[in-house]
């Protein structure tokens, strides 16, 4: 090679460093100090502990970038795995906008199938198996097989406890030393187990945790193919960690091998899936393994403001058991915490609505809204108040609450019962009552969580609506209010406020965050009696309140029901908040050095509620939500202004037209009755009326007062 030709060479190389070190510094511009920490790790073993809101993914994704870019890493051998198609798409997103092209980016299940598929051809001479979009319909026939009489919920359940022996790796023989409540006695299990597999054998099909035991019984059992994976991949990531089980970390491991380039994330405070199998115990013991490993911690909150970040902080530092990150706002200073308690669900969910309803009205997008409840059965009081007030609303992780297939299946037997029988019921509550216990509810909850837990929870929904109907309220006339009630759920939009549990939640995050049912038996549940248990109930609140960027409402109602009886209590994990940290309305129950805090107190009138009122006419307790609305019991007689009762629903029907919701919407019987009977002079004596909650007053009070006052 001629002189002038070595000297070209020289100078495109030069050109080409110069142009590559310059592309590397770009990826490292707008990077804070620790997530720089991060990017320029790229060798060897790496843990980074990551708060919420600490921009981790960008930090990750910079650091595959880096990599690439200088050498360190070749991008057709880096293997990124994440937990969600979504997680995986928003990194390929950003890597792309990066500059990086061929790194594979994958949920563990995926990364597993397209190499299953690649090295099938070696394993077996049968075409590829099928993927069983949903393993219920063999579940189901394996415990009819068994002889064990099921339904949804219990199909649902065992497919859990199925998944969560596969993900543990604990076969049918092993299964009696697994620690966990199954939905069904243990040998029972063990059998359905069997006939499932071989079921699913027969039929040449295979379930997604199939998909990890065969990768791995292929690496291990196969040296060539073990040897073509550690050829493929060289570079490891692993995002949220803590999220991985003991089959997906056996994969790990042999996808790795001996080498130590890999880099995991997570927060071992955000560890909500334990029920699954799930660790933060890998994510912890990492630095054991690789006593060398780089150690890199991300606290700066970027989402939160520094008033969300205290509270999220104060919440998870109440886990003496561990030691959680402490994070550190990079927002400019808000609007503090709230903390409200309310007189029982339904005054929780109108209240909320009417908040919500203000804050559209002065600008804020339904879409920046979010409302997170721990079980998804709460859901049921939240859509009937946003839609009353044409709220439009989406619901995450769960099916609208008349959707519901317990729910649809409950309304079919009521409907059949009411046209067969032909009866009307002397009692709505109770008829109601013995159809639902015909599907085996009872008003004794089960035990534990699951599918089975949720449709009770769904049925004992539908059981409260029956009792704050007037009690000789035909069956007939409840279906019909109810199937009013589901026609107003307006189909979702675009532009929503968002209702979800606080596990569907997890990886989101809106402006403004009402985190509602922060009662004990709640949040935490009743049956997280363990100190586990109650740990990962607490890890849930600080997820819950991280979702949250400029707004946080705090909220739990006293008691279920309307009229009932206050025997709730603010969740332990709230209750001690130092007082400088929140708002707290008076009877919030926030406790500083054992006296309830004094805050301000609500704008609106309230319901004063002392428990079970007496009946007025022979002084016993009143039983039902309906009894306590109007202030007596069913069998005492009552002295309504019959004027004043139907000049009452006729207005109650024009309000309904006017708004197009039903009656219902606007007031129940009950509370129209016990207007028509008390009839109030004032507002605050309105306002003491069950079912007449702050926003109602402020929209109806001077109507209603005026009717009352024309016909008395």
């Amino acid at each position: 090679m001629c002189r002038s030709c070595r000297e070209g060479v020289r100078s495109t190389w030069q050109d080409q460093r110069v142009e590559s070190e310059q592309r590397a510094l770009s990826i490292l511009e707008g990077l804070d100090a620790e997530q720089r920490e991060v990017a320029l790790a790229v060798s060897g073993p790496v843990r980074v502990l990551a708060g919420a809101g600490t921009g981790k993914t960008r930090a990750i994704t910079h650091r595959i970038a880096y990599s690439v870019v200088t050498g360190a890493s070749d991008s057709e051998r880096t293997l990124a795995l994440t937990f969600t198609n979504r997680a995986a798409g928003e990194m390929r997103h950003r890597l792309r906008g990066l500059g990086v092209q061929g790194a594979q980016v994958r949920t563990f299940h995926a990364a597993a199938l397209r190499q299953l598929r690649y090295f099938w051809p070696q394993l077996s001479r049968t075409a590829f198996p099928e993927l069983m979009s949903s393993k219920a319909s063999m579940v189901a026939r394996a415990l009819s097989h068994c002889k064990v009489d099921s339904d949804t919920a219990l199909v649902r359940d065992v497919s859990g406890d199925i998944e969560w022996c596969k993900s543990n790796m604990i076969d049918s023989t092993l299964i009696h030393k697994a620690k966990r409540d199954f939905a069904i006695d243990v040998g029972t299990l063990a059998k359905v187990m069997d006939s499932y597999e071989g079921a699913k054998k027969d039929r040449n099909v295979l379930d997604f945790d199939d998909i990890l035991m065969l990768m791995s019984a292929a690496i291990r059992t196969r040296p060539e193919i073990e040897t073509a994976v550690h050829n493929a991949y060289k570079w490891f990531t692993v995002d949220e960690f803590q999220d991985v089980n003991p089959l997906q970390k056996s994969v790990l491991d042999l996808w790795v091998g001996e080498r130590d380039d890999i880099c995991v994330v997570g927060d071992p405070s955000q560890t909500i899936y334990s029920f699954t199998g799930a660790s933060s115990e890998y994510l912890s013991e990492f630095v054991t393994k690789f006593p060398h490993s780089t150690r890199i911690e991300l606290v700066r909150c970027y989402r939160c403001s520094p008033e969300i970040v205290a509270m999220a902080n104060a919440v998870i530092h109440g886990d003496t058991r561990s030691k959680p990150l402490t994070l550190r706002s990079q927002q400019e200073s808000g609007v503090a915490p709230t903390i409200s308690a309310f007189a029982d669900d339904n005054d929780e969910a109108e209240k909320i609505a009417a908040s919500i309803k203000s804050m559209m009205n002065s600008g804020t997008s339904a879409s920046e809204i979010a409302i997170l409840f721990r079980i998804n059965a709460q859901s049921a009081e939240l859509e009937t108040a946003l839609s009353s007030l044409d709220i439009p609303l989406v619901l995450r992780g769960t099916e609208r609450f008349f959707e519901r297939p317990e729910v649809r299946s409950a309304l079919t037997l009521l409907r059949g019962d009411a046209k067969n029988s032909g009866l009307v019921p002397t009692h709505l509550a109770e008829h109601v009552r013995d159809v639902l216990s015909g599907t085996g509810w009872s008003a004794q909850a089960p035990r534990g969580t699951g599918a089975v837990r949720e449709k009770w929870e769904s049925l004992l929904a539908l059981m409260t609506m029956a009792e704050e109907m007037d009690p000789s309220t035909t069956l007939s006339e409840f279906i019909a209010d109810l199937d009013a009630r589901a026609s107003v759920e307006h189909a979702p939009t675009a532009d929503a406020v968002t209702l979800a549990s606080i596990h569907s939640a997890k990886g989101l995050e809106w402006p403004v965050v009402f985190l509602v049912g922060c009662s004990e038996g709640l949040l935490p549940l009743s049956y997280a009696d363990s100190e586990d248990g109650v740990d990962e109930e607490r890890r849930l609140a600080y997820v819950g309140i991280s979702r949250a960027a400029r707004v946080l409402e705090i909220s739990w109602g006293k008691a279920r029901a309307p009229g009932g009886k206050p025997t709730r209590s603010l969740s332990r994990f709230f209750a001690n908040i130092p007082r400088d940290l929140v708002t707290a309305s008076a009877d919030s129950g926030l406790v500083v050095s054992g006296s309830v805090v004094r805050g301000r107190s609500q704008s609106a009138p309230t319901r004063k509620r002392t428990g079970p009122k007496p009946c007025r006419v022979c002084g016993k307790g009143l039983v039902t939500p309906s009894e306590r609305t109007i202030g007596r019991c069913m069998k005492c007689p009552g002295e309504p202004n019959e004027m004043i009762f139907e000049s009452l629903r006729a207005w109650r029907k024009e309000r309904s037209l006017e708004k197009s919701v039903p009656a219902y919407i606007i007031f129940t019987d009950a509370t129209l009755t016990a207007m028509a009977e008390i009839a109030p002079s004032d507002l605050d004596g309105l306002a003491a009326i069950p079912g007449v909650g702050p926003a109602k007053l402020t929209e109806f009070g001077g109507e209603l007062l005026q009717i009352i006052h024309a016909q008395n």
